[in-house]
């Protein structure tokens, strides 16, 4: 039996809780400025500068993570503690970038005591905040609002919940935007998440393949192609004419090929690369997802593929990149 003197049940809060957020992504969905976006989005493309993210307590951190998704999606960004830039890490801002400022009442002590400062460098301002009659609102030139039609969700309605969802819907907004617009391809996300799970499954063959690779001739002897092989250090070398690609040779086919020649009776070392190559090898183009090339060779039970441009062998692709870059 529920004590009359507590508090509201988990569900309420619950409840409370979501239905903030909800009603006040509704509410900004409907009102978004676009074209303030837009003319954020062109002065952000039109500089060489960083976006420069700032924000006291739970702003700040919400600042961090919006610093984070920009820098992760091709806009150079980082954060800058307002405390810290008041004593001097101002001077990490240069004239080329931007400010992008976070404050749910526009009145942040720390953040307001740098916006003159940011003001007289010149320094591009704009704001994300829920009051743009405030001093953080009216001093940024674009001034990017939203509203809490049922308060923060908060049970004491002081804890930072909603404000802090809607800033976050703000700069993921943003990041989308300038990712858009400037054309930012799954092959640059991967080159921003080297050694992450989504960026391995977004690598091409082509950020991984050897471009320089073991090559004989069709004619080359058995130890000129073992040579080849050691030097090259990827157990394979191609047998090429010119730029086409006649076969590829690996250990399995130089043994296979000193059984034939036992059992025929001729001189192993008499052997030419012709003689030993598998003809037609597993070819990829090299604009491939590496993934694709990992299923190739586990289901053709191979170690290396020939990767291609418009035909014509590019590299080869082994499977020890694959394991290296955690695409296997």
């Amino acid at each position: 039996m529920k004590d009359e003197n507590q508090g509201p049940g988990t569900m309420e809060v619950g409840h409370a809780v979501l239905d903030a957020a909800r009603t006040a992504i509704a509410a900004l969905r409907e009102t978004w400025p676009v074209s303030q976006v837009d003319a954020w989005a062109d002065m952000v493309l039109g500089r060489n500068g960083r976006v420069v993210l700032t924000g006291m307590g739970k702003s700040g951190l919400v600042a961090q993570k919006i610093a984070a998704t920009l820098a992760s999606t091709g806009c150079p960004s980082f954060f800058l503690h307002p405390a810290e830039a008041l004593h001097g890490d101002l001077g990490m801002v240069t004239s080329e970038d931007s400010v992008l400022a976070l404050s749910n009442s526009g009145e942040s002590e720390e953040v307001v005591r740098l916006l003159p400062s940011l003001l007289r460098m010149g320094i591009p301002l704009a704001a994300i905040t829920s009051r743009s009659d405030s001093s953080l609102g009216q001093a940024a030139t674009w001034t990017l609002t939203y509203r809490l039609p049922q308060g923060e969700g908060c049970p004491l309605d002081l804890a930072p919940m909603a404000s802090t969802t809607l800033q976050l819907v703000w700069g993921d907004l943003l990041a989308a935007t300038l990712m858009a617009r400037r054309g930012f391809t799954s092959d640059l996300f991967a080159l921003n998440h080297p050694a992450g799970s989504l960026g391995a499954k977004l690598l091409k063959v082509k950020s991984l393949m050897h471009e320089t690779w073991p090559k004989v001739g069709p004619a080359t002897t058995l130890t000129a192609a073992l040579k080849a092989m050691t030097e090259g250090r990827l157990g394979m070398t191609s047998v090429m004419d010119g730029t086409s690609l006649l076969g590829v040779i690996t250990d399995g086919d130089i043994r296979r090929a000193l059984e034939t020649a036992e059992r025929e009776g001729r001189n192993p070392l008499a052997l030419t690369a012709e003689q030993m190559m598998t003809r037609n090898p597993a070819r990829i183009p090299e604009d491939a997802f590496a993934l694709d090339a990992a299923r190739d060779m586990e289901a053709r039970k191979i170690t290396f593929l020939m990767a291609t441009r418009e035909g014509v062998p590019s590299g080869v692709i082994h499977i020890h990149d694959l394991l290296a870059s955690k695409v296997l």
